[in-house]
């Protein structure tokens, strides 16, 4: 791996010193691309206006007028936690605003696979509802949005998934990154699409006379389900979603959470007062997606949209169960894929460009997952497969990517399905995450296909591993405060966490339980405790170290420590 560090523009990094701001923060803000104080400014006011969306007025006019009609609105969600926070995001805040009658249908993974398809559509009219309102899918649901239509729906798709070659004819699409939408923010979640949807909404009913300034709903409220949803699906965290992250978390420190949210970080041994956006990829994230992975995403929506405290405990051990279980069978499959993946490769030469992995016992609810794990051992984009276990669809493959920078995952399945016609039956996704299906036996194909894409798109500077860095650690920065401070901040996906970079002194080292290297080291001059996770091999007594800042509290006790990434 090779240690890359970031730049950091001079000016911009003196020009928030200035505000005030840390001076170790600012160097690390302005290496992010920050340039001025008013860019980290939380405050709701600076978010940016929905009637900068495309589509969102025309969604606030169709809604406000069923929800006058008394009309019977139902929300078609994804099965991750994405579309999970978006779906409860949507219950809570249409009935906020006056619907009277609002339910939901989440899709199996398994059984009805992804979005809104033709026999989704028609158990929506069945329910009798009379508009369907997708959140996190439908974008590419063409022919489920035209039988949809043709049964007499109404459609509301909202979604932020890139558009494929045709829309579909809903009544109205809100989706940032449709054609010709101009809204400056396209990293929105589906979550967030949905927030923006509801405050346009509100601003509509206002105009109609509804509510006004002092009665109308506070939808704030709902700001720590889109901060999870937000960071949990990985989308870059701009300017606009830092906003939305930072406004939850300060509600959650608070105390100010629906009951499923306080009842996740109960679970998962969490303190909700010190939340951070660590908590809600790798703590609270993961029991939402295992509902939709392992069991039925039902657990999770409900979980996120109860105001029974007892309710929410309930529902959440069961999803922290469901979790563990999903440990489990990802830990089995992990290293049955990696001895696979191994198996295919030449240990004299480099790797092929991306990888692609099946095997028949695979559970296709945990794909993802491994395919991430294979991508991180190799830096390869790379799929992992598993057997449908759909009715009727025993002979299709069901797999998940994950890419690295410059591979634009979705782009080069475009093009696999361009040039192999037949060969991918559905696909869809973003740059760094993508999925499809295809028939068992074209499994070869793709594989094919993939690599030969990869070879032609990635060079061997893009297929190099590098760790983005942020230099040395000052010595006078090794403090709790600052620590504390930087677990505080704001950040993810586009706005990476800080992680330094320089020669410590190896003191001491032992293993941890088999698998972690327990450490004492001399940071400049000074001893300090390091620890590095999944990691057995003993290092020379000086070596060259990327490593976090953490603050670890133990008894009372609050000392910094540095976890070692690589």
């Amino acid at each position: 791996m090779k240690f890359e560090v970031r730049d950091v523009p001079p000016r911009s990094a003196w020009a928030l010193e200035q505000a005030g701001i840390h001076p170790l923060l600012a160097r690390l803000y302005a290496a992010r691309g920050v340039q001025a104080a008013d860019e980290l400014d939380p405050a709701l006011a600076r978010l940016l206006p929905p009637a900068d969306l495309l589509g969102a007025a025309q969604a606030a006019t169709l809604l406000a007028d069923a929800i006058a009609a008394g009309e019977r609105l139902c929300i078609v969600a994804d099965y991750d936690c994405d579309g999970a926070t978006a779906c409860a995001v949507a219950l809570r805040g249409l009935r906020a605003l006056g619907a009277a009658h609002v339910g939901y249908l989440v899709p199996n993974r398994v059984v009805d696979g992804y979005g809104l398809t033709p026999p989704i559509a028609e158990r929506v009219a069945a329910s009798g509802a009379q508009v369907l309102i997708t959140v996190d899918n439908g974008i590419a649901s063409v022919e489920g949005v035209a039988r949809a239509r043709a049964l007499g729906l109404k459609v509301l798709v909202t979604d932020h998934h890139l558009p494929g070659a045709e829309l579909p004819q809903a009544d109205v699409i809100v989706n940032p990154n449709q054609p010709g939408c101009s809204f400056e923010s396209k990293a929105l979640a589906g979550v967030g699409v949905m927030f923006y949807v509801l405050l346009a909404l509100r601003a509509e009913l206002r105009a109609r006379g509804v509510f006004d300034n002092a009665t109308q709903p506070k939808l704030d409220t709902l700001l720590p389900l889109v901060a999870l949803g937000t960071v949990a699906d990985v989308v870059p965290l701009d300017a606009n979603n830092r906003r939305l992250v930072a406004q939850g978390l300060a509600r959650i420190r608070a105390g100010q959470m629906p009951a499923g949210v306080q009842a996740l970080i109960t679970a998962a041994g969490r303190e909700a007062r010190k939340a951070s956006t660590f908590d809600f990829g790798f703590a609270l994230g993961p029991r939402i997606n295992a509902a939709g992975r392992l069991a039925d995403m039902t657990l999770g929506i409900e979980l996120l949209a109860t105001d029974d405290a007892a309710r929410a405990d309930e529902l959440a051990r069961q999803l922290d169960a469901i979790n563990r279980e999903r440990r489990e069978i990802e830990g089995g499959m992990r290293e049955q894929a990696m001895q696979i993946a191994e198996g295919l490769l030449d240990p004299e030469a480099e790797p092929p460009a991306a990888l692609a992995v099946f095997d028949p016992d695979f559970h296709e609810g945990v794909v993802g997952i491994v395919a991430a794990r294979l991508k991180e051992r190799w830096h390869r984009p790379t799929f992992v497969f598993a057997a449908s276990g759909a009715p009727g669809k025993e002979h299709e493959l069901k797999g998940s990517g994950r890419s690295i920078a410059g591979f634009h995952l979705r782009d080069a399945l475009d093009l696999i399905a361009k040039r192999h016609p037949g060969v991918l039956l559905r696909f869809g996704g973003h740059a760094m995450a993508a999925g499809c299906t295809l028939a068992e036996d074209q499994f070869d194909t793709f594989e094919q296909a993939l690599q030969q894409v990869a070879a032609e798109w990635l060079d061997a500077a893009t297929l190099t591993q590098r760790l983005a860095t942020d230099g040395a650690l000052p010595r006078e920065a090794r403090r709790a405060d600052v620590a504390d401070e930087l677990q505080q901040a704001v950040w993810g996906q586009g706005f990476a966490a800080p992680v330094f970079s320089e020669e410590l002194v190896v003191l001491s080292q032992r293993l941890v339980a088999d698998k972690h290297l327990a450490l004492k080291l001399r940071h400049q001059g000074e001893p300090v405790d390091g620890m590095w996770f999944g990691h057995t091999e003993p290092l020379p007594a000086r070596a060259h170290l990327a490593f976090r800042l953490e603050l670890d509290e133990w008894q009372g006790q609050r000392r910094v420590r540095l976890l070692i990434e690589g």
